[in-house]
C-alpha cells in the first residue's frame, strides 16, 4: 500500500492532494425520483428506498449514549471486521467517532480516515484526536457525493447506520468503491427492517435484499451477512479483485 510505504506524514500530503478517482462528475440524475416527503424522509427515492432525513451534529450526544455498548455491542461489531494491524480503514459518517476511535488500536501500523460532511462533527474528532494523543485518525471532510479519499487506498470501509442518510448514495458508493483497493472490503451496518420491534424509525432500516440490491447497483459483491448483533445487520460486501466494469 502506497499509504503504509511512505507513512503518516506523506500519506496526509496524498490525502489532500491527490483527487479522489471516482464518479462525481456522472450524471445520476436518471436513477433517482422525486415524490412527496414522507415524515422522516427527503421525498428522494433510490432504487425503491426514500432516502431519510440525516441526523445532525445536534444528536451527538445520542451517538454516545451509555445504552449503546450494551444494545448495540460496538466491540463484537469491531472484532468481526478481523482488521489487520496494518490495515487503511475509512469510518463513513464518522459522526463523533465512536468507531473510529474503536478501531484506531485495532490498526496500530494503519490509518483510520474519519469521514464527515458535517465541520462541527470533524472539529469533535480533532478535539478527541488532540486530548488523547491520537496519532492514527485524519479526520477527513468529504461531500455529499464523495468520500474524498485517494484511489485504491482504502482495505476497509465501515459505514454504521449511516448509509440510509446519503443523499446521492449511487455517486458516494461508486466513488468509495474507486478509493478501495482490489479486494477490499465493505462493512455496511444498518438496523434490521425486517424486525418491527427494533425501536428505530421506519427510514433509518434498511433490509438485507435493498443493501444487496443497493450495493450490486454500484459494482460491489456480496460476501456474507452475520446477525451477531442484536439490532443490526452487519453486511459485508467487496470491490471485485479483478478489471473494474463501468456501473
Amino acid at each position: 500500500m502506497l499509504l503504509r510505504r511512505l507513512g503518516p506524514v506523506f500519506a496526509l500530503l496524498i490525502l489532500f492532494a491527490a483527487p479522489s478517482v471516482g464518479a462525481q462528475d456522472v450524471d445520476t440524475s436518471d436513477v433517482y425520483r422525486q415524490t412527496t416527503p414522507s415524515r422522516d424522509g427527503i421525498g428522494k427515492v433510490y432504487m425503491g428506498r426514500e432516502i431519510s432525513r440525516v441526523m445532525g451534529h445536534r444528536g451527538a450526544a445520542w451517538l454516545e449514549r451509555p445504552e449503546r455498548a450494551r444494545n448495540e455491542k460496538p466491540s463484537l461489531l469491531v472484532d468481526s471486521m478481523a482488521l489487520s494491524p496494518d490495515a487503511v480503514v475509512a469510518d463513513l459518517g464518522a459522526g463523533t467517532g465512536y468507531f473510529t476511535f474503536r478501531i484506531a488500536p485495532r490498526v496500530p501500523d494503519g490509518r483510520v480516515f474519519a469521514v464527515d460532511i458535517q465541520p462541527e462533527m470533524l472539529d469533535i474528532m480533532r478535539d478527541t484526536i488532540a486530548a488523547q494523543g491520537i496519532d492514527n485518525v485524519t479526520p477527513v471532510k468529504g461531500t455529499v457525493r464523495d468520500p474524498a479519499l485517494p484511489a485504491d487506498s482504502v482495505d476497509a470501509a465501515l459505514m454504521v447506520d449511516a448509509y440510509h442518510e446519503f443523499s446521492h448514495p449511487r455517486e458516494m458508493m461508486r466513488n468509495l468503491r474507486a478509493a478501495l483497493v482490489p479486494g477490499g472490503r465493505v462493512y455496511l451496518v444498518e438496523y434490521r427492517k425486517e424486525d418491527p420491534d427494533i425501536p428505530i424509525k421506519p427510514l433509518h432500516k434498511m433490509t438485507e435484499a435493498q443493501a444487496k440490491k443497493e450495493m450490486r447497483a454500484v459494482g460491489l459483491e456480496w460476501v456474507a451477512t452475520e446477525e451477531m448483533l442484536p439490532r443490526q445487520h452487519f453486511m459485508i460486501f467487496q470491490k471485485p479483485s479483478g478489471p473494474e466494469e463501468g456501473n
